[in-house]
């Protein structure tokens, strides 16, 4: 996109774009008030021309007197300097980029800051959130199911964190599918640390996005904010490990809120990390123990043509090894040796298969085909 304008054209769109960023850093504008002020002078230009009385019409008379003073650009250069770099862009209500399915939640954030694909942000997307102190168990599921949706074209939506989003991202990585981040800081902070070569990884492949301004650090009362961006963005979210007091169920409730469908998977009456979903369940999410279930809800099979070749491909295999474990119980050795492939290879399909509700997973670690 930047390479492809005028140094003239460029210049203006970034002078504009700071406007944006300037009204934001107003205190006491938030996102509904900054959607109020657009609502009524139709662009950051206008606002910041409006006489003192016609502001007072919108907002307090102290933030009047803020945006009367106007404009100071030596305070926005850390960010002007991030959006010229390549890969980076300032995402406004008024931009066509701008993602449609915000616009139907009640306060849409005015502008996002984004590294990555921009495409993504109209795909069609699900969100998948967890604990971040997931089970082993509840990681490889959010990465088998996060695999298996992008294998029907969805692009997977979750929030960089430890346990299940990372979990979330990773299997959409591993399907060769894309994903969003919506993380909770500036975009110019990888939080948490540890999901730095993950964080590289999703902008080469995928899409970064934050609300907030560069060099904004992760503080609690972010990332409810944050959560209302993450299931915005997507058809339905799927919880797939919380308790009952986690930043998971504040997901869960505003995609109800927003009109979305959620899916919730059950687990041991007791596991703590069960009990969010149980909850869930019994207020009317969507009970999932099977990937079928997902895409029968949201009517996903119209959606078959957007599969990759490759993910065609894996799907092949994978039913390659239904037709190899017979009609009897098989070891996962067994498979290995009979396909020809390595164990994470075939385990990995097997969770799939699982998933579709193909196959079972018996004791002494044998599987085994449904009919």
């Amino acid at each position: 996109m930047q390479e492809n304008r005028s140094d003239d054209a460029y210049s203006e769109e970034l002078v504009e774009k700071s406007l944006w960023i300037a009204l934001s850093s107003i205190h006491g504008i938030g996102s509904q008030t900054f959607c109020q002020l657009l609502k009524t002078f139709g662009n950051p230009s206008h606002i910041f021309t409006a006489s003192h009385s016609q502001l007072k019409e919108v907002v307090s008379d102290a933030i009047a007197a803020e945006i009367i003073k106007g404009v100071n650009h030596d305070s926005l250069s850390d960010s002007l300097r991030w959006l010229s770099q390549p890969n980076n862009y300032l995402v406004t209500l008024a931009d066509t980029q701008y993602p449609q399915a915000l616009l139907e939640i009640t306060d849409p954030p005015p502008f996002l800051y984004a590294k990555g694909n921009l495409a993504l942000l109209n795909q069609p997307s699900i969100a998948i959130v967890g604990s971040r102190n997931a089970s082993v168990q509840g990681e490889k599921n959010a990465e088998a199911f996060a695999q298996g949706l992008s294998e029907y074209g969805l692009c997977i939506v979750s929030g960089l964190a430890l346990g299940i989003d990372g979990a979330a991202h990773r299997g959409a990585l591993k399907a060769k599918g894309s994903t969003i981040a919506v993380v909770g800081t500036g975009l110019d902070i990888v939080y948490p640390a540890k999901h730095r070569d993950l964080a590289h990884q999703i902008v080469e492949h995928g899409l970064i996005i934050s609300e907030f301004a560069l060099s904004t650090p992760s503080k609690p009362q972010n990332f409810p904010k944050r959560n209302r961006i993450i299931s915005g963005l997507s058809l339905g979210c799927l919880v797939v490990e919380a308790n009952l007091q986690s930043g998971s169920q504040i997901t869960a409730r505003l995609s109800a809120e927003q009109g979305r469908e959620v899916f919730a998977i059950p687990g041991s009456i007791h596991s703590p990390m069960s009990k969010g979903c149980h909850q869930l369940i019994k207020q009317g999410a969507k009970l999932v123990d099977s990937l079928q279930d997902i895409v029968e809800e949201l009517d996903l099979s119209k959606q078959d043509s957007n599969i990759s070749e490759i993910s065609s491909d894996e799907i092949k295999t994978n039913h390659a090894i239904l037709t190899l474990m017979g009609y009897e119980p098989i070891a996962l050795e067994n498979l290995v040796n009979l396909s020809g492939l390595t164990v994470s290879e075939v385990s990995s399909m097997l969770m799939l298969l699982e998933l579709e509700g193909s196959v079972a997973s018996l004791a002494g670690g044998k599987y085994q085909k449904i009919v």
